[in-house]
């Protein structure tokens, strides 16, 4: 069994909202956790990239799965308002919600400073009822997952027991042995645009960006 230290920079935050990630290598990594009070399970993957978080976290292809942000600092340009352009296409989102299980991060920033920021990400999370977690080495997590490969996990906000979580991930049953393709697609035919020419796009997870 593997401990990874959090920071610990508000110890009335952390009791408040403790949180506990567990893979099913037995790693354990404790932190402070952000959206609601709750259990998520997932196969474990990360994503290197710096922005976009809005749209990564809104992209199909990561559904039920927890996302580990490698890139140390998110959420400092808020969660823009939901809006669409001409053609009916949600702008800054690839659907409608939150795709992930849960979330990841090293530094959650609840100061976000942007002319379209509409709320944090804690907030969003919180309408979305999804949870997160912070505080915690990305990096030696990131790591684990690039020697080891994506695993299954357990990440739960609130009051987490370490024991009781270490027994259920031995017990977690793959979300990819699940038809993940018929929770992310459209189940009608939906038109977008006008033109003279049609393209037929079958939706296995369609993000908004290859609509468009």
């Amino acid at each position: 069994m593997k401990t990874t230290n959090t920071k610990n920079n508000d110890a009335k935050n952390i009791k408040e909202k403790k949180a506990i990630l567990v893979l099913e290598d037995g790693s354990i990594f404790e932190g402070i956790g952000f959206g609601i009070h709750g259990k998520t399970i997932g196969e474990v993957v990360f994503n290197t990239g710096m922005v976009g978080y809005v749209e990564t976290l809104t992209d199909p292809s990561y559904k039920s799965q927890i996302l580990v942000s490698a890139y140390p600092l998110i959420g400092n340009y808020g969660v823009p308002k939901k809006q669409r352009d001409e053609m009916g296409l949600l702008k800054s989102r690839e659907s409608e919600n939150i795709q992930v299980a849960g979330f990841v991060v090293s530094e959650l920033c609840n100061t976000p400073s942007h002319r379209e920021s509409s709320m944090t990400l804690d907030e969003w999370f919180i309408q979305e009822n999804k949870c997160g977690i912070s505080e915690i080495d990305t990096r030696e997590l990131v790591k684990i997952l690039r020697d080891k490969g994506s695993m299954l996990g357990i990440l739960e906000v609130g009051h987490p027991n370490k024991e009781e979580l270490l027994s259920e991930v031995t017990l977690v049953e793959d979300p990819n042995k699940i038809n993940l393709v018929a929770k992310v697609s459209k189940q009608v035919p939906i038109i977008y645009g006008n033109g003279k020419k049609k393209i037929i796009l079958i939706d296995c997870g369609c993000k908004m960006n290859i609509i468009r």
